[in-house]
């Protein structure tokens, strides 16, 4: 099995997610034992945001790692474990709602693939970058 960095590089659309992820200095940490939730936004999300936000972000890495922490739960979760309550805290600290209805949802993006297993975590696909707040 592969670490959530491997898998995402293996998949081809997570791209500026791979970028942001280096820019914000936490590649160590996803290639860390984890274990992580991580929900992944794919490139066409980080695409639909206002145009100049992703440069902008890229520029300022200590506002890149906060949303990018935001993404981030501690422990390996499935879509089951996740479903059990209603909002778990991320990483970055604030609180990550889950819509425990269908569609599957996190704040407000729709996960389009659930359940991927890696060595050091779990990894959730969802269609839209989430801003703490």
């Amino acid at each position: 099995m592969a670490t959530i960095l491997e898998t995402a590089k293996a998949a081809g659309v997570f791209n500026s997610l791979l970028t942001a992820v280096e820019a914000a200095g936490l590649t160590s940490a996803l290639e860390g034992p984890g274990p992580f939730t991580v929900f992944a936004p794919i490139d066409d999300a980080f695409a639909a945001l206002p145009p100049g936000t992703v440069q902008t972000l890229l520029d300022n890495p200590p506002q890149l790692a906060r949303i990018l922490k935001y993404h981030v739960l501690v422990g390996a979760l499935s879509r089951q474990s996740l479903l059990e309550q209603p909002e778990w805290s991320s990483l970055e600290g604030a609180p990550l709602p889950i819509r425990r209805d269908d569609p599957f949802e996190v704040k407000n993006a729709t996960v389009v693939t659930a359940d991927i297993a890696c060595d050091n975590g779990m990894v959730h696909v969802i269609d839209r970058v989430m801003l703490p707040g």
